[in-house]
């Protein structure tokens, strides 16, 4: 059994299907995705889709992001749309078809249904946004949850101890933010970088971008971390006391 976490897709179906068909999913595996399946991407009715398909492969989990609350309130509870359309709801529109009207029933209650706030489990916390580090995740409040990025309060460790997973601060350099506690795996895949996927069992990560292309020079952060240090310390003699001279 693997337990992966997704960042954030953003309407980003081709680079989507590339991930799920490189991790290639069974029933035994649990995926947890960090919200922000709509909206600023091309697709997000074929990421909705894809949403669906997988539901019936593998235990997946839904993080729900601040772009959900925005799609459902407009589209389901008849919210005004302004807000939604300015951050990236027409994207979302256009690919059912250009009005509201033309939304499908089923993807809107598959969403609304299936989607959670956050989850837990004996190592991991998952959060959309951020989080209140004193707080348990019943007790956050939704402000943290799903609108406050980590380039505007970055957190300390969460008092459960647990590492938490998250989504919504891009990471424009298209690389998973690791802070050791803390993980952000939204890595810009609508803005020109990558979707990402993290099996938090072996730090094995995969990597698409919005055309579908995958990635395949990665490896583990930890691994790059290690090698980084390394060439530091064989060029410059870093991490010894003091620099090399010549």
């Amino acid at each position: 059994m693997r337990t992966i976490a997704i960042g954030d897709i953003h309407g980003c179906s081709k680079a989507f299907r590339t991930l799920i068909e490189a991790i290639s999913p069974t029933s035994e595996d649990i995926l947890i995705c960090l919200g922000d399946y709509v909206d600023r991407g091309p697709d997000s009715r074929g990421v909705v889709d894809l949403l669906m398909e997988l539901d019936t492969r593998c235990r997946l989990v839904l993080i729900r992001g601040n772009h959900e609350l925005m799609f459902l309130g407009s589209a389901l509870r008849g919210c005004d749309p302004v807000m939604w359309f300015q951050m990236g709801g027409q994207a979302t529109l256009t690919s059912y078809g250009g009005n509201l009207q033309k939304i499908s029933h089923n993807h809107l209650e598959f969403l609304d249904q299936k989607c959670v706030p956050f989850w837990e489990t004996e190592e991991y916390l998952f959060v959309h946004a951020n989080y209140l580090p004193d707080l348990p995740l019943a007790r956050q409040p939704e402000f943290q949850l799903y609108w406050e990025h980590l380039t505007d309060r970055l957190p300390t460790p969460h008092i459960s101890g647990k590492t938490v997973i998250c989504g919504h601060t891009p990471q424009l350099g298209g690389y998973i933010a690791d802070f050791g506690y803390l993980k952000c795996l939204d890595t810009y895949c609508f803005g020109g970088q990558y979707l990402t996927a993290l099996d938090l069992q072996n730090d094995q990560i995969w990597q698409a971008n919005k055309s579908g292309f995958q990635r395949h020079e990665l490896e583990p952060w930890s691994v790059m971390q290690r090698r980084i240090g390394f060439l530091l310390k064989m060029f410059f003699g870093w991490g010894k006391g003091k620099r090399k001279t010549r």
